[in-house]
């Protein structure tokens, strides 16, 4: 079984494929469509990072893929709907590097309050700015958190232990965690905070999350932070506000478009601004995180190509399976699209081919059902032709 790893992802994942059998081949940068097409020929597993895009076209030409491991977060990356109709399972890492982005964005909240980018950037140029006009301290200052899941809470636990009143708001009822205060509009939460930090899901309703209308509702002299998506914010605007005063300091790991590797220009309105912190993408860029999520994401390929698990996957009906016993049974996987009648259909034709199961589930999802058997490894040769010629089969394997 073959596997592609591009974009440099961290070598433990390399030696986790590797240790269970796998041949693994790596690229460390992003593949464009083209070149991406001609390398998955023969490929089983395909991971990324979030430079390489996955469109439908991919999947059209991809017929021995398996799997698809995002090492990050995010997956928007990725066309899911066509994943699912061509039997290409994906996982990502959703926890694996939250303690490392939340630890960021306080490190980028002092940097911003104190103005210290300003002045390093002058101590380098030889300038001596002593001055503590605009400094400040973080003790007693209102941050708002926009999303309040796995980061924005681990932001909120740490933003509280020094001294910050933490306000937050999501769409999703969340409970409060310490003394946080939710508030049930996002204007709300505009109104009172000093300090904003986003930390929403890759949702398109999200896309311009925060533009003019919303930076008239902040506070003047606000600090914004996004480290979640590059289209939350209006860069455009946000450029506006900051040259005009309202936006006090700003920390952008994400942008709109970014580059696909190392050689390509990054250009951003936000270049050159003053007060204005701008990071590669690297919200989750730590050792441990990137070894965490090689671990994590390797694992889960590795336990659904070897037992057809799911429970982890954010596009096909989520079920934990046991390992197999090779020796006494075969398990029978079956992937289908979403239509009445084919479990129906599938049984029909183990009766006749003589199969004798021993364990059955089935899961389904708005597009697909996956079906799953475990069956006495004595059957006709017949039963895995029968199988594909199901109607609305999309895959079916045997372990």
């Amino acid at each position: 079984m073959n596997t592609l790893l591009l974009e440099n992802i961290h070598p433990s994942a390399v030696a986790t494929l590797e240790n269970s059998g796998v041949n693994v081949h790596s690229a460390g940068s992003a593949l464009e469509e083209e070149s991406l097409i001609a390398k998955l020929e023969g490929v089983s597993i395909l991971g990324i990072r979030s430079r390489t895009q996955i469109s439908s076209r991919v999947f059209e030409h991809a017929k021995d893929l398996l799997a698809i491991g995002a090492y990050c977060i995010g997956t928007n990356q990725i066309d899911l709907n066509a994943a699912s109709l061509h039997g290409v399972a994906v996982f990502n890492a959703p926890y694996s590097n939250t303690r490392s982005v939340a630890e960021l964005v306080i490190a980028e909240i002092i940097l911003l309050i104190r103005r210290l980018y300003d002045k390093i950037v002058k101590a380098h140029q030889g300038v001596w700015d002593k001055t503590a006009e605009n400094a400040r301290e973080v003790r007693g200052k209102k941050l708002g958190i926009i999303g309040f899941g796995n980061i924005g809470s681990q932001v909120s636990t740490l933003a509280e232990s020094m001294g910050m009143d933490v306000y937050y708001y999501d769409v999703v009822d969340k409970l409060s965690i310490g003394n946080a205060t939710r508030v049930t509009t996002l204007k709300e939460l505009l109104n009172i905070a000093q300090i904003i930090t986003i930390h929403v899901d890759g949702n398109p309703a999200n896309a311009n999350l925060i533009d003019e209308a919303e930076f008239r509702a902040m506070n003047d002299g606000v600090i914004l932070l996004n480290l979640s998506r590059g289209y939350v914010v209006n860069v455009d605007a946000l450029a506006r506000n900051l040259k005009n005063g309202k936006v006090a300091g700003a920390a952008i790991d994400v942008f709109p478009k970014e580059p696909k590797n190392e050689k390509e220009t990054f250009s951003s309105p936000l270049r050159g601004l003053s007060n204005v912190i701008l990071t590669p993408h690297i919200g989750g860029s730590t050792e441990e995180a990137q070894e965490n999520i090689a671990h994590f994401v390797s694992s889960k390929l590795l336990e659904y190509v070897h037992t057809g698990s799911t429970y982890t996957s954010v596009n096909f009906p989520r079920i934990s399976l046991p390992q197999t016993d090779g020796s006494q049974s075969h398990r029978l996987l079956h992937v289908h699209r979403n239509v009445p009648g084919v479990l129906s259909h599938i049984n029909g034709i183990f009766a006749k081919n003589n199969v004798n199961v021993l364990s059955q589930y089935l899961r389904t999802n708005e597009l697909i059902g996956y079906a799953i058997a475990d069956v006495d490894k004595e059957y006709k040769d017949s039963l895995f032709e029968d199988l594909q010629r199901v109607d609305h089969t999309i895959r079916v394997r045997i372990l």
